[in-house]
């Protein structure tokens, strides 16, 4: 979720002159062969980790590369819902806007514990009974009409595209280009491109496992950082002292900007003078985070590759626990950076500014990759680097598997309805390299702005178009005399006995079935109508090439025809995909999880209030 972003509107393109290089992270920054090690070492385990996953991944199918043939457990999921969420994006704004503010904005942390147990608990419930792969999917069924369904595709892969996709890309980049002095546009084209090869080869599988991978990267770089960091400022009561104390030398005359906000430690702040007021941190902050974990693509698609409606309750409370991490491992080093570079993070002249970071509007966006350079130690700088780097890599597989997904099944499908599984399968991946081109060319313009306007805009627009989609969802969760389809489509009807679906699971008919699951939706080795022209190869037909087969093998065409499933076995197999029944244990064990967890995060609002 890009909430925590409103940071980025205090930064700038990250050009900076040769006077600030001596104080300012930047191209003057020099890796050591050990960091250098580091960041190679990282790059093998994530290529390694992709494409070991791209071939246990059932490519061929449409549940196998984008739900990860539904064979997915609780850890993984868990941490993909947090690396997913945490780009670079997150690391630089939030850093920097607790850097300009305080704790308050970690508040959009914790915010999201509570929707992760709504998704878990509430909507993920719902999408499974309803047998759906994407959220456009879902309020097709639950409306009825085609253009609800293309609409929101459409309206989603717009905001992919130049809200997340440039949020990320430019953080990225910014963090890159100040901590190393690489080459911008080149570095973000490769990691772009090695994002796009195992995310397009390996589907949902890929993306879910790298994200694992990921996230213990940053969780256990960020650590490190955090404690050289309150080492370094005499832990948490000398932050408290020094940050109130971190005022730049030059001051703008007749201002008090220079001065640390006097609520900086509280979480909630006064309702009218506050910065982030409480009303708003609470409720209206709910809004937007329930269209962000609970009704988005990107997120809710994790969930829905879980194995069992347990395992989707054990994704969310991990992301939980997760989702408490970054108020102290992002925001409070955004603040100890303050504390001890306030001339550099904390300048309000201008021109003082400009000469820091390229931006007249402020440099608090600089906090972090400037503590990584001046506190990290050689080997563990190119740690920190591979951090911010596995944030921007996870956020943007995410991002390109989830909108690959939507515009396959709900776009695509809607305009060539007698599309194949095997037409399904490429057009999606072909839309990933669309994604990428779009992402690349995107660059030059996020370098010539200022950026400080342009993501201020897109922070607003996103306020804008949140909380109607979330009235939507939340209409069509819980109302039941909306439309006249109530049948496990919404959280009162989602136990109703499946005998429509029996019926429509018996009737062999080519193509999509009445409940709307794409053929193909299912485990890896249930098989799918497929065209007999396209797939496999015929007896006695001639041998393909080594190209072909490499080219098939990347786009999940093996060439070797799936048993087509007889109407019994299509019924119980969407019986059992569609079911939410959990074993009375597991089912406790999420139960108890998910009251400790809202303990803690009751405790720790009540703590830093």
């Amino acid at each position: 979720m890009e909430l925590a972003a409103p940071g980025l509107g205090a930064s700038g393109n990250g050009v900076r002159t040769a006077a600030a290089r001596s104080s300012a992270p930047g191209p003057g920054a020099s890796l050591h062969a050990y960091d250098i090690g580091v960041l190679v070492v990282y790059f093998v385990f994530v290529v390694g980790v992709g494409v070991w996953s791209s071939f246990r991944a059932s490519r061929g199918t449409i549940g196998g590369y984008f739900l990860a043939g539904r064979s997915m457990t609780w850890w993984p999921i868990g941490a993909s819902l947090m690396s997913s969420n945490v780009g670079s994006g997150l690391f630089i704004g939030l850093a920097g806007t607790g850097a300009a503010g305080g704790l308050a904005v970690g508040g959009f942390e914790w915010n999201a514990t509570w929707l992760l147990l709504a998704l878990g608990w509430v909507f993920v419930p719902v999408y499974i009974a309803a047998g759906v792969v994407t959220m456009p999917q879902y309020l097709q069924k639950r409306f009825g009409g085609q253009r609800i369904q293309v609409y929101m595709s459409v309206l989603s892969l717009i905001l992919y595209i130049f809200t997340k996709i440039s949020t990320d890309i430019f953080s990225g980049a910014l963090f890159i280009q100040m901590a190393l002095g690489w080459n911008l546009y080149l570095s973000t084209v490769a990691l772009l491109v090695v994002t796009a090869v195992y995310t397009i080869a390996g589907g949902l599988t890929a993306v879910i496992y790298t994200d694992a991978l990921q996230t213990v990267i940053m969780v256990g770089g960020a650590l490190v950082l955090m404690f050289l960091g309150f080492k370094e400022v005499g832990w948490y009561p000398g932050l408290e002292q020094r940050y109130q104390q971190a005022i730049p030398n030059v001051t703008v005359p007749n201002t008090t900007c220079h001065l640390p906000r006097p609520d900086a430690f509280h979480m909630l702040r006064d309702p009218v003078s506050g910065d982030i007021p409480w009303p708003g941190l609470i409720f209206g902050l709910t809004v937007l985070a329930t269209w962000c974990w609970c009704t988005d693509q990107v997120i809710v698609q994790r969930s829905l590759s879980a194995k069992s409606l347990s395992h989707a309750k054990g994704g969310s409370v991990l992301g939980g626990y997760l989702k408490i991490l970054p108020m102290f491992f992002i925001v409070m080093p955004g603040m100890i950076s303050r504390a001890l570079y306030p001339d550099e993070v904390g300048c309000v002249d201008p021109d003082v500014c400009q000469r820091v970071c390229g931006a007249r509007v402020g440099c608090s966006n600089i906090a972090y990759p400037k503590l990584v350079i001046a506190l990290m130690p050689i080997g563990l700088r190119g740690l920190m680097i591979a951090v911010i780097m596995a944030a921007l890599m996870s956020s943007l597989t995410s991002i390109f598997n989830s909108s690959s997904t939507l515009f396959a099944i709900d776009v695509w499908q809607r305009f060539r309805k007698k599309a194949t599984e095997q037409e399904l399968m490429v057009v999606g991946r072909v839309f990933v390299v669309f994604l990428v081109v779009i992402s690349i060319l995107w660059i030059p313009i996020i370098q010539s702005s200022n950026s400080g306007q342009l993501f201020d805009y897109i922070q607003s627009i996103t306020s804008y178009l949140a909380p109607p989609v979330t009235a939507l969802f939340l209409l069509a969760i819980f109302c039941k005399r909306i439309t006249e389809p109530l049948a496990r489509l919404t959280w009162w009807t989602r136990n109703h006995p499946r005998y429509e679906l029996e019926k429509e699971a018996h009737e062999d008919t080519p193509g999509t079935s009445e409940m709307e699951m794409p053929p193909g939706v299912h485990p890896a080795g249930g098989g799918g109508t497929q065209n007999p022209s396209q797939g496999p190869e015929q007896h006695g037909a001639p041998r393909r090439s080594c190209g072909k087969l490499l080219w098939g093998w990347f786009c999940g065409l093996s060439g070797v025809r799936e048993p087509a499933l007889s109407p019994a076995e299509k019924a119980a197999l969407e019986l059992k995909l569609t079911s939410i029944e959990e074993e009375p244990l597991w089912r406790r064990v999420c139960d108890v999880n998910a009251v400790l967890l809202l303990a803690i995060n009751v405790f720790l609002w009540g703590y830093f209030a």
